[in-house]
């Protein structure tokens, strides 16, 4: 029994730190799920832990888009069409995943983290572009990121705010702002699909998620209030942001390495 409040005390305590970074930075945060729900929660099971972290972040993702449609920063057309057809891609990654032994599936996952961490260094000064909305002619576009991007969201249990971000930008051509405040539609989507695919396999632990969704609430609240004060330096919080997840990934790629090894 203490062992259970201990892992649901460390499950909220993890929500907290990767709400304040999602606040705090505007993405990213949430790649952070996995890795503290295998190494500092203690959930043994990698799938698990990214169906549990799934729903955790789609969660998250809802409250934000709550606050970003109320400010008119959501353009839910492009926002449907772009989770539409990552939605599909959310499941087939999810199913593949599923599949996957889980050791390789963190070694995976933590190459994937050292590419999050070199996006997030090279944008770490971008101001984003001037844009409009979605079109007959961009729909290809569109459809074929949003495949791409639930694909990896699935495949590895993410949000993929960092992906989905640019993605809607090169296929729309929306403004940067638009974009983080639209890419929330997906995330959320890819998230409930990733998350009720583990849940019919039985791989989701649903208290520890709870947990983890009224810690990353609060963080989140701190976050955005933090970002309002710190906007000056959002290039630096970026690149040492990076730099934390590039510590992270090696970390887990050591621990994998080992563990298929053994």
């Amino acid at each position: 029994m203490i062992l259970l409040d201990l892992q649901h005390l460390l499950a909220s305590l993890s929500g907290v730190l990767v709400g304040f970074v999602l606040g705090l930075v505007g993405g990213g945060g949430s790649i952070l799920a996995v890795p503290l729900m295998v190494y500092l929660v203690g959930v043994a099971n990698p799938h698990v832990a990214i169906g549990t972290s799934a729903l955790a972040v789609a969660a998250n993702a809802l409250s934000g888009l709550a606050s970003h449609a109320r400010a008119r920063n959501v353009n839910w057309r492009c926002g449907g069409m772009f989770a539409a057809a990552g939605v599909v891609g959310a499941l087939v990654g999810s199913t593949l995943g599923k599949a996957v032994d889980g050791q390789r599936l963190l070694a995976l996952f933590a190459l994937l983290m050292l590419v999050v961490a070199f996006l997030m260094w090279r944008g770490r000064g971008e101001q984003g572009i001037e844009g409009v909305t979605c079109n007959r002619e961009n729909l290809p576009r569109v459809v074929s990121f949003g495949l791409g991007t639930g694909a990896l969201s699935g495949f590895f249990g993410i949000g993929g705010g960092f992906l989905i971000v640019p993605a809607l930008v090169a296929s729309t051509a929306m403004p940067i702002g638009r974009a983080i405040g639209t890419s929330l539609v997906a995330v959320s989507a890819f998230g409930l699909a990733t998350s009720l695919n583990y849940a019919a396999s039985g791989l989701l632990d649903w208290p520890l998620a709870i947990a983890f969704i009224v810690g990353g609430v609060l963080g989140s609240v701190a976050g955005t209030a933090a970002s309002t004060r710190l906007a000056a330096r959002k290039g630096t919080l970026n690149t040492v942001f990076a730099g934390l997840i590039v510590v992270v990934a090696l970390y887990m790629l050591a621990r994998s390495w080992s563990a298929l090894a053994g």
